[in-house]
């Protein structure tokens, strides 16, 4: 049984895993912004953190003592053109996604290195492998988080920590209801995501998965000594990011297209 601490767990995929992780036996620590959002949450210690701020990282750290596994999960998207989203809301989804991450790495690897073991497991994103149009800011902030994964693989592997990189495909949360968008909903970009918005429901013909997928994706990895780095989640993710691996660039891009019919 290993003692787990969750990021974001108020709904979603954070949720989700909390679930699935107590289900297995683990000592779960699930924390959310608003810890009363966990009020009905059945794991073992329920606590406030927020990613953004150092003190309250620290003290989230301090109050669960000795962690096994960090799963960095916390995240929201802003989504639009390059050219019309604000610089503060691009930094202010940094901020959570990215520097939240390091924020939360850089608080339990002193006493998982002390101990000579321990998962970090951060939560990427096929965005962080393939960038679609009206989503660069946040798949920049994915793809950053899969740079500092590959990094940690390599610096805290020689310490007997494990790193893990989960990429979701699109799955149901309320993640998709909270996304702040800018700059689609006018000329030039409308009709961008209206063809975008359409297209994309063709990878998920059976229907867009729950975030069981995921929270099974996480747990398997964490159990599993011998678990790849990289671990899809969902049938669009897997067929994404096995696509992108095996294709240039330009056959990447017309392989889409045909898949999406997208005309843009």
């Amino acid at each position: 049984m290993s003692r787990i601490l969750i990021t974001g767990c108020s709904t979603g995929i954070g949720r989700a895993t909390a679930l699935e992780l107590a289900g297995r036996g683990h000592d779960m620590i699930a924390t959310a912004r608003r810890p009363e959002t966990l009020d009905d949450l059945a794991v073992a210690r329920r606590l406030a953190l927020d990613v953004d701020s150092d003190a309250s990282v620290m003290a989230a750290v301090r109050a669960a003592g000795e962690v096994d596994v960090l799963v960095n999960n916390a995240g929201w998207e802003v989504a639009g053109p390059v050219e019309k989203v604000g610089l503060d809301h691009v930094r202010a989804m940094f901020e959570t996604n990215y520097f939240g991450a390091v924020r939360m790495i850089q608080a339990v690897v002193p006493q998982m290195r002390e101990r000579g073991s321990g998962v970090i497991v951060n939560v990427s994103s096929v965005a962080g492998r393939v960038a679609g149009p009206l989503n660069g800011f946040y798949a920049g902030t994915k793809y950053a988080l899969e740079a500092l994964s590959e990094s940690m693989h390599y610096e805290l592997g020689h310490f007997g920590i494990r790193t893990l990189i989960v990429e979701p495909g699109a799955i149901a949360t309320k993640f998709q209801d909270n996304i702040r968008r800018v700059g689609i909903d006018d000329a030039p970009y409308d009709e961008l995501f209206r063809l975008w918005h359409g297209a994309t429901e063709r990878l998920t013909p059976e229907g867009v998965p729950g975030p069981e997928v995921v929270a099974r994706t996480i747990a398997d990895g964490i159990e599993d000594a011998d678990s790849p780095l990289r671990r899809p989640a969902g049938a669009d993710a897997e067929l994404v990011i096995a696509t992108r691996a095996q294709s240039d660039d330009a056959t990447f891009e017309a392989t889409m297209r045909a898949a999406l019919d997208l005309a843009w």
